[in-house]
């Protein structure tokens, strides 16, 4: 079940789909932005067991900040048990992720639906 977004910034908007967390980033990601989204990352990131969506397909400019905010989440969701997957179309924003070599730990998706089919294809429960 999809509840309506909360935009919570200017920058991040969170809702529910199919039992995950989706935090959809919106706008200019850079170190203004990742300033105001890091305090709500940080709770949502930090809840035991959370299932997460990172949605950057709104994401218009995405720079090193907007990277260790991806960075930050994958650490913090693993460390706590949880899933994290990526959903990224943007040709640089995808390009910075492969230079960075974060696509590796971080696979990006279409959407949200192929992030969270491969999830599952990967742990045989689909």
């Amino acid at each position: 079940m999809r509840r309506e977004p909360v935009s919570l910034t200017r920058h991040l908007r969170v809702y529910t789909y199919r039992a995950h967390t989706v935090l959809e980033f919106r706008g200019e990601i850079d170190l203004v932005a990742a300033a105001e989204i890091r305090p709500l990352l940080d709770r949502v990131t930090g809840r035991p067991g959370a299932r997460i969506v990172l949605d950057l397909r709104p994401v218009e400019f995405f720079d090193c900040s907007g990277l260790r905010l991806l960075y930050r989440a994958r650490a913090r969701v693993l460390g706590h048990g949880g899933q994290v997957h990526l959903a990224c179309t943007h040709p640089l924003t995808l390009r910075v992720l492969r230079e960075t070599g974060l696509s590796r730990l971080l696979p990006p998706h279409a959407t949200a639906d192929a992030a969270l089919a491969a999830a599952g294809a990967a742990s045989g429960s689909r």
